[in-house]
């Protein structure tokens, strides 16, 4: 198997098997081994998510979403009618200082979540673009064998054509060169004797 990967290898990319990165190796192995190389990159991803990476993810996703934006801003409309109209003696009377506590420790704890989230994200996009470059190595590389397959076919037909067309003109010089041996005997008596006639006549 090395030495046909190796002899892939020069063929298709034109450098030494181990002169190339590991992921160029593997498809070239694939290729060899006429192996698929697609796969699910989003199923393997999430199977290996931790619980903790996954709550990150949905805290991630419903702290920028229109729902949470929504509730939250009620939450806070809410919370100043509440101590402004309703409560004779408000816990957070103005300027609210309890409720921008709040809000602190909601942007200090959602922040490393959601950059958490964004880490992952971006790791994620990542083995997505490598998984879609082999893909890609793959069909391109499959299709420069095909067409080296197809130029060789091409090749060997026409070697076969003309082999075939030198025999048909072998076969036909064959045949007319008897005829032409008996026209030019033919020839050679009747103009002798054309030669002796006028001879005669005198």
């Amino acid at each position: 198997m090395e030495e046909g990967v190796g002899a892939l290898a020069e063929r298709l990319m034109k450098a030494g098997y181990d002169e190339l990165p590991a992921r160029e190796q593997r498809v070239l192995r694939r290729i060899l081994r006429r192996s698929h190389i697609s796969r699910d990159v989003a199923a393997d991803w999430e199977g290996r998510l931790t619980l903790g990476e996954r709550v990150a993810d949905r805290v991630a996703a419903f702290g920028g979403s229109w729902p949470f934006i929504f509730l939250f801003g009620a939450f806070i409309l809410g919370w100043v009618v509440l101590n402004v109209r309703l409560l004779a003696r408000p816990p957070d009377p103005y300027p609210f200082i309890l409720l921008n506590l709040v809000l602190s420790m909601v942007a200090a704890l959602q922040a490393p979540v959601i950059m958490m989230s964004q880490n992952r994200q971006a790791a994620k996009d990542r083995l997505t673009m490598a998984h879609d470059y082999e893909v890609n190595l793959k069909a391109e590389l499959e299709i420069m064998a095909l067409h080296e397959k197809m130029d060789a076919l091409r090749t060997e037909l026409l070697q076969e054509a003309f082999a075939d067309l030198s025999a048909r003109l072998a076969g036909l010089e064959a045949r007319l060169a008897p005829a032409s041996a008996g026209g030019a005997e033919g020839a050679a008596p009747r103009e002798g004797g054309e030669a002796a006639g006028p001879g005669g006549a005198r």
